[in-house]
């Protein structure tokens, strides 16, 4: 098993993620909480309300659990593929994988990343969701909005409904990451080799656009279920509760039409461009000073 995968996408999912919370934040709202007109509408409430912090809430703990996550899923692809082809990463320019392999190693890092990420993005969604700050909480609020910070959220989120409820919305993860994590890959590596000569390693402006074409594409296939994920993870905080995947799809449909798929849409795309155009490049760097 390499482990220089695994510490590269450590570190370029960080730098990603604090390139991106922010439009997550408003993403996720949007995706869970009615009354927005709009994304300028939710984006000027939440500075109004909340200040600039507002849209940084629930960053400290992905930043560093989350990051895990970006770990797991480059680590998980390369070490699947090695284990395929036998090639390490260094070797795959002048022997590539064949697409095949590809959309395998995708799948099994999309899965696993799934399961790794179920707890963190839980905690994420809710503390996003809070719009009010814990010393002002009041029973009108709801449960949502008592959370001190991650580790309070994530023991309360324990105590009220065990393990079990750390991992609410975990089938709808897997259904939205192990199809779009394949997507994810393919897009990246044919699009490098589509404009790099064989045997070459593709250069800085290469890998960010096709790292940010890569984003965007996967993005744009996961959102239908990213918005069944965040809502059932915020399962009956909102007055609101889902008896699972099928329910939860049905009675959106049924309150807010087909087009409720489409939230969040417009900004997963802004959001993706540039944060995995800035995540491949800082992967594909550090694993070169690694390796």
């Amino acid at each position: 098993m390499s482990v220089a995968e695994f510490v590269a996408g450590w570190i370029s999912g960080a730098v990603g993620l604090a390139l991106g919370h922010p439009v997550d934040t408003v993403k996720v709202r949007l995706q869970t909480q009615s009354g927005y007109r709009g994304i300028l509408d939710c984006v000027m409430r939440t500075y109004r309300n909340e200040t600039v912090r507002g849209f940084f809430k629930g960053m400290s703990f992905p930043l560093l659990s989350v990051a895990v996550a970006n770990s797991v899923i480059f680590g998980a692809y390369s070490n699947a593929l090695l284990y395929l082809t036998a090639t390490h990463h260094r070797d795959r320019s002048t022997n590539p994988p064949s697409y095949a392999h590809i959309l395998t190693a995708g799948c099994f890092s999309g899965l696993m990343q799934a399961v790794v990420l179920a707890p963190v993005d839980l905690i994420k969604v809710r503390l996003q969701n809070q719009t009010h700050p814990y010393w002002l909480r009041s029973p009108a609020m709801g449960p949502g909005a008592h959370y001190r910070g991650p580790l309070h959220c994530g023991v309360s989120i324990f105590r009220k409904e065990g393990v079990l409820g750390l991992f609410r919305g975990t089938w709808a993860l897997v259904l939205r990451d192990t199809p779009t994590m394949p997507v994810y890959f393919l897009t990246y590596v044919s699009l490098c080799q589509a404009v790099t000569a064989q045997g070459r390693e593709p250069g800085p402006i290469t890998v960010l656009v096709a790292g940010g074409c890569a984003g965007t594409a996967s993005w744009a296939l996961a959102t239908p279920m990213d918005v069944i994920k965040a809502r059932l993870q915020m399962d009956g905080m909102k007055g609101v509760s889902y008896r699972g995947v099928l329910d939860c799809i049905h009675t959106s449909i049924w309150h807010e039409g087909p087009q409720v798929f489409l939230k969040g849409l417009s900004l997963n795309s802004i959001r993706a461009f540039p944060v995995n155009a800035v995540t491949f490049l800082s992967y594909e760097n550090i694993l070169k000073l690694l390796c």
